[in-house]
């Protein structure tokens, strides 16, 4: 098996590092990744400056951009060849409920999925990287599962996981459910520069709104391992028909009321 390992807090964060020593001996494991932190970059790829791939001293290669660009770089001709699986992670803090429209930790294994290629989105649900030795456990457990028994759904498919920071013995176990959400981010924090400018940080994520049981949020406070399939459809398909009704009778281009 042959398995393309990224991220998005960068090469050298403890996350990637612990997950690539769990999974290594489960296939041919490569690892490219950002070479700096890219977090909430999502599915942004550079199209207006170039990449470099580096090569890191632990084997690991690098790319100075988003961790979309590292996996579209290295499935559109660094690689040389199509992986089984494409896992990213693990990152450091949740990528739950509406995180996941910004996580780049998901963008990395959601470009996988855009190539047809099984992915998985690996994160702790809180910052720190306590128990990350019980964290990449869990992981590979579940990368071996799907390794040795592939799910029955059509590829390709896509897990956004979460992982309580617990000891490995406190963790319960794996749940699948829905993603929960999120009430709107705190006000950005406003500073003056050096030069007298004003400078905005964007604010911290708000808490949850719907944390209810069947959630990822709900799970993961439960101690158990949050396992949410996702796909790429932003269709509202319950409103196509109200639309339909209120577009349709407007006039062509060119063909209005003189």
């Amino acid at each position: 098996m042959k398995i393309l390992l990224s991220n998005d807090d960068g090469y050298r964060a403890p996350g990637i590092e612990a997950l690539y020593e769990a999974i290594r001996d489960l296939g041919d494991v490569e690892v490219v990744a950002p070479e700096h932190n890219n977090s909430a970059k999502s599915n942004a790829l550079t199209l207006h400056s170039p990449l470099y791939v580096h090569d890191a001293a632990n084997g690991f290669r690098y790319v100075n951009g988003t961790p979309a660009d590292c996996v579209h770089v290295a499935l559109t001709g660094l690689l040389g060849y199509t992986p089984d699986l494409v896992v990213s992670g693990i990152n450091n803090g949740a990528n739950m409920g509406d995180d996941t429209i910004y996580s780049g930790t998901v963008g990395a294994a959601m470009e996988g999925y855009l190539f047809g290629i099984p992915a998985i989105a690996f994160s702790q649900t809180q910052k720190g990287w306590s128990h990350l030795d019980a964290a990449a456990r869990k992981a590979r457990e579940l990368v071996q599962q799907v390794l040795a028994c592939p799910p029955p759904e059509a590829l390709p498919w896509l897990l956004n996981v979460n992982i309580p920071n617990l000891p490995y013995e406190e963790l319960k176990s794996f749940k699948v459910c829905r993603l929960g959400r999120r009430h709107a981010a705190e006000k950005v924090i406003s500073q003056t520069s050096p030069h007298g400018e004003t400078m905005y940080w964007i604010g911290a994520a708000g808490p949850a709104k719907d944390d209810a049981e069947g959630t990822d949020f709900h799970a993961t406070a439960l101690g158990h391992v949050s396992v949410t399939p996702l796909k790429v459809d932003l269709t509202d398909h319950d409103a196509l028909r109200g639309w339909s009704r209120l577009v349709a009778p407007l006039p062509a281009a060119g063909t209005g009321a003189g």
